[in-house]
């Protein structure tokens, strides 16, 4: 009956069904999407580079790539690594500059020479040593998409992309051959490689040291994050391993399984075999019992069996010499025999003692996960040994290092640091430079406010005045995210954790100049912000492309003046030098901008020029005095000052400025004031 009720319920016809739609696939959308993100960012970052005069720092950097090209030794800016310079020297080596490695002078001054005093074209070497530091701001926009696909699919890539392409810190250190930018971005791409070493690690675990070997040979604060990429590294190989050991776990299950149902079978039939010969020989009612004992006894040995993973139950039954039978279970009485039970006591035995045994194997599969663990982290530590030291055998293979300026001697903990680093001496002795700026008492600009020291909040206050307010809310939602959603929670230790530890040891820096200390923020938030798209809200996905339509927007009108850029929360580009100083609006970045426009509007009028900046004016034709060098009633006519300078202003130049009229502003970074 239960056959034939089956037999209905199978041949029921099905309910005629719609045909679903095939979704429409668009396989070109997000490819096309990419392009489009890194062409406008493309065209962003080389307009602002042909535009902009070097920026205080470049032409060290420029002078120090050009004497590795030329001299092929390290001797300046030790306080940085090679490896950043050599991309500098990338662009270099096309643009080849007369260079004379006879002149004496500080890193500043070889700089100064080499750009306007050894009859090169300045806008030209800028452009070529600017142009590798572009190709590789863009190729990281590449790292910060595939990380966030890896997260989220196509659509968090695009999202992350998004955000990355229209940072306006992006955009502005990106143009400019600085190592900010660079080192960041090889930390970015070192934990990426991590992230993704959870499923293959023989392949990536490598990478990512080579990748935060790059970082260390960029910028020497990219030390703070090893420890954090040690710990990642370790814990990526122990995932893989205990991913490797649960899938060994379920295919020797189910194999287990299987052959615990054929031994099930087996003995079955044997016991089949044993009640047929023990009807033959006793009475009906022995016969009754036998059989049915010996199927109880047959269920309970396949059961056994299929649990322990090994296939008794064969031997269920067995006939012994004075007549009486074994059969699995129990005694069943005949009428005048006794029908012995084979005890079933010792198969299920059998069974369990390799489950038992399982415990000390699995004690030395975890001590083998845990050194798999550490051998990676000492992998990536490795690999970055070998980065570093490689960046400084390219310049000079026979290791000579002179320096050109003085070492600054550290001591205590600090000393104690630096003898235990296993890098060259060269790199040394740069940190001993670095910690030398750390004790020097520079100036901060912050909200109006002048002072001496370092404010821990600066950095912070700098990003929430710099960023975009569209930007603000999807990184702190999509931080929120990473951490809710269950499924992304695996990648918090990757995007937070680094953020947090490279930003709180950049906020006990001494030096408040600026949010490119914390270019790595925007880069590894960016993909956080992908994580919106995991909340389970049905306006989530419209509510974070309106905020990235936003943020492309508030990018867009800036252009072309992405360093002085502020949110419109305080006032955009033309308000930032009330609140912010040095690289946040004015590096130096105007002076080719200010003689165009004393040309076109001024022509012909006095000029008293206050200007911050490695540049040299009298090169792009301005003739001005210093104001600060006469009397003040004779400085009469036009009064132009960097924003930067009259950030600092005190004493006679703050007279000066208080005295005069605001007329112009140029590159939103030099004011133009009438006396």
């Amino acid at each position: 009956m239960m056959a034939r009720e089956l037999h209905t319920v199978l041949d029921r016809e099905t309910l005629p069904t719609v045909p679903a739609r095939p979704p429409r696939r668009r396989p070109w959308l997000v490819p096309l999407l990419v392009c489009v993100l890194l062409a406008q960012m493309a065209v962003a970052m080389v307009t602002t580079a042909v535009q902009q005069t070097p920026t205080i720092d470049e032409p060290v950097y420029v002078a120090t790539a050009t004497d590795y090209l030329h001299e092929h030794r390290v001797r300046y800016n030790p306080e940085h690594p090679p490896l950043g310079k050599l991309v500098v020297a990338a662009g270099l080596a096309i643009a080849d500059p007369h260079y004379d490695p006879s002149f004496a002078g500080d890193q500043g001054q070889v700089g100064r020479h080499l750009l306007y005093e050894s009859g090169n074209d300045p806008w030209r070497v800028m452009f070529w040593a600017r142009l590798p530091v572009i190709a590789l701001t863009l190729a990281f926009g590449l790292v910060a998409f595939a990380f966030a696909r890896d997260l989220m699919g196509p659509a968090g890539g695009v999202v992350a992309l998004a955000l990355y392409a229209f940072s306006p810190d992006l955009i502005a250190h990106g143009s400019l051959a600085t190592l900010d930018v660079p080192a960041a971005g090889f930390l970015l791409t070192s934990v990426w490689l991590l992230w993704r070493a959870r499923r293959r690690p023989r392949l990536y675990v490598p990478l990512a040291g080579a990748a935060a070997g790059a970082a260390l040979a960029t910028k020497m604060s990219t030390l703070a994050a090893v420890p954090v990429l040690l710990a990642l590294a370790a814990w990526s190989v122990w995932h893989a391993d205990a991913n490797t050991d649960s899938g060994e776990r379920s295919a020797g299950g189910v194999a287990s399984a299987a052959e615990g149902a054929a031994g099930g079978a087996s003995g079955s039939a044997a016991v089949a075999e044993g009640a047929a010969a023990v009807a033959g020989r006793a009475t009906g009612v022995a016969e009754g019992v036998a059989t049915v004992a010996g199927g109880s006894a047959a269920d309970g040995d396949g059961i056994t069996a299929g649990a322990g993973g090994i296939a008794p139950g064969a031997s269920g039954v067995a006939p012994i010499a004075d007549g009486n039978r074994q059969v699995a279970g129990g005694i069943a009485p005949a009428a005048d025999r006794n029908t012995q039970v084979a005890s079933g006591i010792a198969p299920a035995a059998d069974g369990i003692t390799p489950l038992a045994g399982r415990i000390a194997p699995g004690v030395r599969s975890r001590r083998r996960a845990l050194l798999r663990a550490l051998g990676g982290a000492g992998i990536v530590v490795l690999g970055a040994l070998v980065v570093v030291w490689a960046s400084y055998l390219v310049v000079d293979p026979r290791l000579l290092w002179t320096p050109q300026q003085p070492v600054p001697a550290v001591h205590g903990l600090r000393a104690v640091l630096v003898d235990l680093l296993p890098f060259p001496e060269a790199y040394r002795d740069g940190m001993r430079v670095q910690f030398g700026f750390e004790d020097y008492p520079w100036q901060g600009f912050l909200f109006g406010r002048l002072y001496t020291g370092s404010l821990w909040y600066y950095l912070p206050a700098a990003l929430l005045v710099k960023t975009p307010l569209g930007m603000l809310a999807l990184w702190a939602a999509g931080a929120v995210a990473v951490v809710a959603v269950r499924r992304l929670r695996p990648a918090a230790p990757y995007l937070l954790v680094p953020t947090a530890v490279l930003l709180g040891a950049a906020m006990t820096g001494s030096r408040d100049f600026g949010t490119r200390y914390a270019i790595f923020v925007p880069m590894f938030l960016a993909v956080a912000a992908a994580g919106v798209l995991a909340v389970r809200w049905r306006w989530a996905a419209a509510v974070a492309g309106a905020l990235v339509l936003f943020v492309a927007g508030s990018s867009l009108r800036t252009y072309p003046f992405y360093l002085p850029y502020s949110n419109e929360a305080f006032g955009g580009p033309d308000q930032t030098h009330l609140r912010l100083h040095d690289s946040n609006v004015d590096w130096g970045q105007d002076l080719g901008r200010l003689a165009d426009r004393l040309r076109e509007r001024y022509r012909g009028e006095r000029i008293w020029l206050v200007y911050k900046g490695a540049g040299v004016p009298s090169y792009y034709g301005i003739e001005a005095a210093d104001p600060r060098k006469v009397p003040a009633a004779e400085v009469r006519g036009l009064l132009v000052v960097s924003d930067s300078a009259a950030a600092k202003a005190t004493g006679r130049l703050a007279e000066l400025i208080d005295s005069a009229r605001s007329i112009d502003h140029i590159g939103h970074s030099i004011t133009v004031y009438r006396r």
